[in-house]
C-alpha cells in the first residue's frame, strides 16, 4: 500500500507525452498565430501543422450526411434522440440494477437527517459538519442533529474577503491582466472550500447547533451576495492597487482595506443574520434519544473542542483535527506531497495550508475501507455531474452509453480528463458504506449526500468502484489508516501548483 509498485500509470505516460497529445488536439488555427507560434516556435513548428488553414468543405459535409441517414440504425437513432434527452435515452439498465444499496461494511451510526444545502456551493460545509456530528450525536445521545451550516459559511465569506484582499496587495506589482491577479479576481469569494479550510475555520471559530443559527434566505440561496460581494470586491481590489501604485503610506492602505472589510462585514450581517460570538456562550436545549429534555450551556468554541476530546476520540476513535487529505492526480508521482499557491482562507501563522498527499487510487480506497471498518464516516472529493443519475442516486460509468447511440468513443483517461479540462472536483459528501467481494475487493459504496431526501434513495447515493476510480479525487483520512511510507509524505516540502491548477478548485 503506498509503495512504487502502483507508479505504472505515471511512469508509462510521461508529462512530456501529455503535452503532445495536447498539441496534436489543440484548436488553433494552423497558419494563425497561435500560443505554440508566439513563444517564438516558428522553426519547431511540429510536422502535422498544415501550412494553410483547412476550412470546412459543404460538400464533404453534405456527404457525410447522406452516408449517415442511408443506414437505417441512424434514422431510428435519429427518431430516438432528437426528441428526448440523449442521456434518458442511453441510460444504460443494467448499470442500474448492478449497483444496488446493499453494503456489508457499514459503520453502525451515520448521522441523521439527509441535509439540504439547497442552492449553495457549501457541500464542503455539509460534508465536513456531516461528519463532526457523528461523534457530537453519540457523545450528547442524539437520534437526529444537524450543526449549523451557515455559522461557518458566515465566517467564510468574510474570512476568504480578507484573504482576498491580502493576496491583492502581496501582487500588486503584478501586471493586473496577467494570470495570476486575473485568476485572483475570477472569483473572490465563492462558495467551495476545501478541508484543511473547513479546520482552519472550526479551530478559529468553533462550531454551534443548527437550531441557534439556521439558515437565512441567503445562506440556502446564496447567489445574489455572491454576485453582490465579488463586484464589492474586485471595486476593492482596483482601489488597493491604485493606492499601492502611487505610494500611498501603508497606514493608509491599511485603513482603506479594514473600510473595505467592514462593508463585507455589513453585507453578511444583513443577508445572514448576526453569528454568535465564538467566545461567548450560548445555551441549548434538545431531546436526547430517550426524550429527555437537556440542556447545554458553552461557548461555540468549547463545543467544537469536543471533537479532538479525549471521550469523542475514544467514542469515534479519531481526533478530527489530525485527518488530512489523500489525493489520485494522476498528473504527478504517488507520495509526493502538493499544494496550491495562494489558496486559502483563514490569513494567520497557525492556519493549515491546503495540502495534499497524492497517492494511488488503491492506496486512497484501502484507507477509505479501514476507516469504514473502524466505523468511521469519511469526507471525500470528486467530480458528481459525471456518468451519474441524481433521482436514482447512482453514480457509475457506464450509466449512459454514448456509443451505442453515437458510434462514437470517448477514450479520456483520468489524466488526461485533468489536463484537458473536462474534469476537476466539483463535490464533497461522505462515504458511509463499502459493499466489498469474497476477497475484500471494494465493488461499490454508500454516499450521503447534501441534495435533500429528493435526490437518490431517500438522500442516499450508490457509487460504483470503477466510478471511483475514474471519478474521486479526494479521501480525508486519519494518519492511523494509511502506511509509514504515506504518513512520511506529511513531512516532505510540497510541490506547489499555481492557483488555476484543477487541483486547486474549491468543492
Amino acid at each position: 500500500m503506498g509503495s512504487q509498485s502502483s507508479r505504472p500509470s505515471y511512469d508509462d505516460y510521461t508529462e512530456k507525452q501529455a503535452v503532445e497529445r495536447m498539441r496534436q488536439l489543440a484548436l488553433t488555427a494552423p497558419g494563425s498565430k497561435g500560443s505554440y507560434e508566439a513563444e517564438g516556435n516558428e522553426k519547431q513548428r511540429p510536422k502535422y501543422v498544415a501550412d494553410e488553414a483547412s476550412g470546412l468543405s459543404i460538400s464533404d459535409v453534405w456527404k457525410w450526411q447522406e452516408k449517415l441517414m442511408d443506414d437505417p440504425k441512424n434514422r431510428l437513432a435519429l427518431s430516438a434522440l432528437s426528441a428526448a434527452d440523449p442521456k434518458t435515452v442511453l441510460q444504460n439498465r443494467n448499470v442500474l440494477t448492478e449497483n444496488q444499496h446493499i453494503f456489508n461494511v457499514k459503520i453502525r451510526f451515520e448521522g441523521a437527517p439527509i441535509t439540504n444545502q439547497n442552492s449553495s456551493g457549501r457541500c464542503w460545509i455539509f460534508a465536513a459538519t456531516n461528519v463532526f456530528r457523528v461523534a457530537l450525536m453519540k457523545r450528547h445521545n442524539l437520534e437526529a442533529f444537524e450543526l449549523s451550516q451557515s455559522y461557518l459559511f458566515f465566517w467564510d465569506k468574510l474570512e476568504k474577503a480578507n484573504w482576498f484582499l491580502e493576496q491583492i496587495l502581496d501582487t500588486a506589482d503584478e501586471d493586473v491582466e496577467g494570470r495570476l491577479v486575473q485568476q485572483l479576481l475570477q472569483a473572490p469569494v465563492n462558495d467551495g472550500g476545501q478541508w484543511d479550510m473547513i479546520v482552519n475555520l472550526v479551530n478559529k471559530y468553533g462550531l454551534v447547533p443548527q437550531v441557534l443559527y439556521p439558515d437565512s434566505f441567503n445562506a440556502s440561496h446564496s447567489g445574489t451576495i455572491n454576485n453582490l460581494l465579488t463586484t464589492k470586491l474586485r471595486e476593492n481590489a482596483l482601489t488597493l492597487r491604485s493606492l499601492a501604485a502611487t505610494s500611498s503610506s501603508l497606514s493608509t492602505i491599511r485603513s482603506a482595506k479594514a473600510e473595505m472589510m467592514r462593508e463585507v462585514q455589513l453585507i453578511l450581517t444583513l443577508t445572514l443574520g448576526p453569528p454568535p460570538s465564538p467566545s461567548s456562550e450560548f445555551t441549548w436545549q434538545y431531546l436526547d434519544a430517550s426524550g429527555a429534555a437537556q440542556t447545554l450551556s458553552t461557548t461555540p468554541l468549547a463545543f467544537a473542542a469536543e471533537l479532538s476530546s479525549t471521550l469523542s476520540i475514544r467514542t469515534i476513535g479519531v481526533d478530527v483535527n489530525s485527518m488530512f487529505s489523500l489525493i489520485n492526480d494522476p498528473r504527478n508521482a504517488p507520495n509526493t506531497l502538493l499544494t496550491v499557491a495562494r489558496l486559502g482562507n483563514v490569513v494567520s501563522d497557525t492556519s493549515r495550508t491546503v495540502t495534499y498527499v497524492n497517492v494511488a487510487m488503491p492506496t486512497m480506497k484501502a484507507a477509505c475501507i479501514a476507516m469504514l471498518r473502524a466505523d468511521i464516516p469519511v469526507f471525500f472529493g470528486c467530480d458528481v455531474g459525471q456518468s451519474s443519475e441524481r433521482a436514482r442516486g447512482v453514480m457509475a460509468t457506464g450509466l449512459v452509453d454514448y456509443e451505442l447511440g453515437f458510434n462514437v468513443k470517448l477514450g479520456l483517461t483520468k489524466r488526461d480528463r485533468i489536463l484537458a479540462g473536462e474534469s476537476k472536483m466539483t463535490h464533497a459528501m461522505v462515504l458511509t458504506a463499502v459493499h466489498l467481494d469474497a476477497e475484500g475487493k471494494s465493488v461499490r459504496w454508500r454516499v450521503q449526500n447534501s441534495w435533500g431526501e429528493g435526490s437518490g434513495d431517500k438522500g442516499w447515493f450508490v457509487m460504483s468502484d470503477e466510478w471511483m476510480d475514474e471519478f474521486t479525487y479526494q479521501a480525508v483520512v486519519d494518519p492511523r489508516f494509511v502506511s509509514k511510507e504515506v504518513r512520511e509524505v506529511l513531512k516532505q516540502d510540497p510541490k506547489v501548483l499555481p492557483l488555476w491548477d484543477p487541483m486547486g478548485e474549491l468543492a
